[in-house]
């Protein structure tokens, strides 16, 4: 039962944060409804699980890896920059999901090679 609870509380977050977006892309201030999807929310759960599980060395790496991390993004966001206005909307999003992939797939590789165990 808790994990019903749990689960219908994750969605109805979910619901909230879709619903948030959808008012702020109509409004005056629209740019905001980018940030919404950037709160940390699995960051959070993340780092808590890391947290309470392994030594906090172990949370720094992911925290760092995270920063890391943001590149892929910056990527994802570039492209979309980029092709606005361009290409129709589906090929932009898709173009700068694969983008992303891409870079993502490089850092994870890179990492793995370079940064220590």
């Amino acid at each position: 039962m808790d994990f019903m609870i749990s689960l219908a509380f994750k969605a109805l977050l979910g619901a909230l944060a879709v619903l948030l977006i959808a008012l702020l892309a109509r409004s005056k201030s629209f740019y905001i409804a980018g940030l919404v999807p950037l709160f940390p929310t699995f960051a959070v759960i993340a780092h808590y699980i890391i947290g309470s599980a392994r030594p906090a060395a172990d949370l720094r790496t992911t925290a760092i890896f995270g920063l890391w991390s943001l590149l892929p993004y910056a990527i994802y966001l570039a492209v979309i920059a980029w092709g606005a206005g361009k290409l129709p909307l589906p090929a932009i999003l898709l173009l700068a999901m694969l983008a992303w992939g891409v870079a993502a797939t490089l850092l994870i590789m890179l990492w793995v090679r370079f940064q220590p165990s």
